[in-house]
């Protein structure tokens, strides 16, 4: 297979936000583009939970990225003009150090030894590869769900080294909403009887997986990542052909439940769990108002730069369109010239993923101005 990833060594000892340390640990990125003589067209763009660096194709690796619509020659993300980098978070198991990764302490995988995963973890790892790059100062830093929240984190610990960001449906903190439902999710991965306390086979290839906690979990994800009405518009109350039904008691009958079946089943051991269970709680702990005094406007306000484009959607219930309004007022406060966009594509959440024409629209206008 083609692999166009690099990779980028972390200061060893790499310190963790809440205590510990990594030892030779690594991030995989993936670039586009060329970056100029003055290195002042640099983009870096943070993740949402489970993505790899692999957002578009390229001569390297010419299958399609998961923001293939949005970035590359031409389009919003234009790699003609933008150097585009993209990483790999800290704690996922797509070419970065993670729970699935050798210990050199043991010589065993981490597993649950791993420290405990922070945003700004990821957000100081993700900031080492800028740094190897030879970038002073990033143009643009893009953050989507997740990565979002990484990406304020960002610009918090390292204050004068990004010009313009792009807020895309994140949050300055998780709501109770968002905390319940990735609690379930782990729940699930934790109290499958083959998830074995960690221990399962790393590399999916054995019987001992945490086959049915993955798939709850992906499920749980997968319907809060869209809407209602998208699930209607799709679905409505459309039953099983005869044949498609399975034969035993309350087994799937309508067309949602084996659509969410087939989501599940392709996901499970594509994704390691204890990263998911690492990333997931990391979210969960992210809060902007740790360095406001307890107050997410204060904390907004620390983030120095020149222009913001915060775009939600209504259709949100993962992270409401009033926190995308909250982290726009804050940017202003602090005195960038901020564009709010508020999109009603009816896909929810992962609407940036799908809606890529308003999404393009809205990103590709901004950045034209930069």
């Amino acid at each position: 297979m083609a692999d166009a990833r690099r990779y980028c060594a972390l200061p060893s000892p790499f310190p963790m936000k809440r205590g510990g340390a990594l030892h030779g640990a690594r991030v995989a990125y993936e670039t586009w583009g060329t970056l100029n003589a003055a290195r002042d067209n640099a983009m870096l763009v943070l993740t949402g939970l489970s993505p790899s660096a692999h957002m578009m194709s390229s001569a390297q690796d010419p299958s399609p990225g998961w923001w293939e619509g949005m970035a590359g020659p031409g389009k919003a993300i234009d790699s003609d003009r933008w150097f585009v980098i993209c990483v790999n978070s800290l704690g996922s198991d797509k070419g970065s150090t993670c729970p699935a990764s050798i210990n050199p302490a043991t010589g065993e995988a981490y597993r649950l030894d791993f420290p405990e995963l922070s945003l700004e973890d990821v957000a100081n790892a993700a900031h080492a590869v800028v740094r190897e790059l030879g970038i002073g100062k990033l143009a643009c830093l893009i953050g989507c769900s997740m990565g979002g929240m990484a990406a304020l984190a960002y610009m918090l610990l390292h204050p004068g080294t990004v010009r313009a960001h792009v807020s895309v449906d994140t949050a300055p903190q998780a709501q109770p909403f968002a905390i319940a439902i990735r609690s379930l999710q782990r729940e699930a991965i934790r109290l499958d009887p083959q998830w074995a306390n960690g221990s399962y086979d790393i590399h999916g290839d054995g019987e001992r997986y945490p086959d049915m906690g993955m798939s709850i979990a992906r499920k749980l994800g997968v319907i809060t990542y869209r809407s209602a009405m998208e699930w209607n518009g799709r679905f409505a109350r459309i039953r099983l052909d005869a044949e498609q039904r399975e034969e035993q008691p309350f087994g799937f009958e309508f067309q949602v439940e084996s659509y969410l079946e087939g989501h599940a089943r392709r996901f499970v051991r594509s994704f390691d769990p204890n990263s998911y269970l690492y990333l997931s709680r990391a979210s969960d702990w992210f809060d902007i108002a740790e360095y406001g005094n307890g107050s997410v406007m204060a904390g907004l306000e620390r983030i120095c730069i020149e222009r913001a484009l915060v775009i939600g959607v209504s259709t949100d219930i993962l992270f409401p369109l009033e926190q995308q309004e909250q982290i726009a007022e804050g940017l202003e406060a602090a005195g960038a010239r901020v564009d709010f966009v508020a999109l009603d594509s009816p896909q929810g959440h992962d609407a940036f993923l799908v809606d890529i024409e308003n999404y393009s629209r809205a990103i590709g206008g901004f950045l034209t101005r930069l």
